[in-house]
């Protein structure tokens, strides 16, 4: 098992940057795949980025390819998603995940953990 508190959410302009955290409980974080997923108001949850378990491989969403950087230091517990160039846009609730199997990075239903999510918002 392990559980997820995600920190560094928060009120930006536009063009700015924010790092979010995600901590997680455990000694078996290393054996983790790691997501972060986002919500606006009134849409559905979706992929943002995501990170192998001994980050080696990174994946992202196109619309934040180029802006945002997702990293992990195992020795920590702790998975970060740097968010440059912000856009309004980027606007919604950002959730930190934990995936143990293999698929698609991007496929929430292979995250079996979940935090409880940071709001993030980027003013125009």
């Amino acid at each position: 098992q392990v559980q997820l508190v995600e920190s560094g959410g928060g009120l930006v302009q536009a063009g700015g940057s924010l790092r979010l955290s995600c901590a997680a409980s455990g000694r078996t974080f290393s054996s983790y795949a790691m997501g972060w997923f986002r919500q606006a108001p009134g849409k559905e949850r979706d992929f943002v980025a995501a990170i192998s378990w001994s980050g080696g491989n990174t994946y992202y969403a196109d619309s934040v390819k180029g802006r945002f950087t997702i990293s992990r230091d195992n020795a920590k517990n702790t998975v970060y998603l740097q968010m440059n160039s912000l856009k309004p846009e980027d606007t919604a609730v950002y959730y930190c995940a934990a995936r143990a199997v293999a698929g698609e990075p991007n496929k929430e239903g292979l995250y079996g953990h979940w935090g409880q999510g940071t709001q993030v918002t980027v003013s125009s």
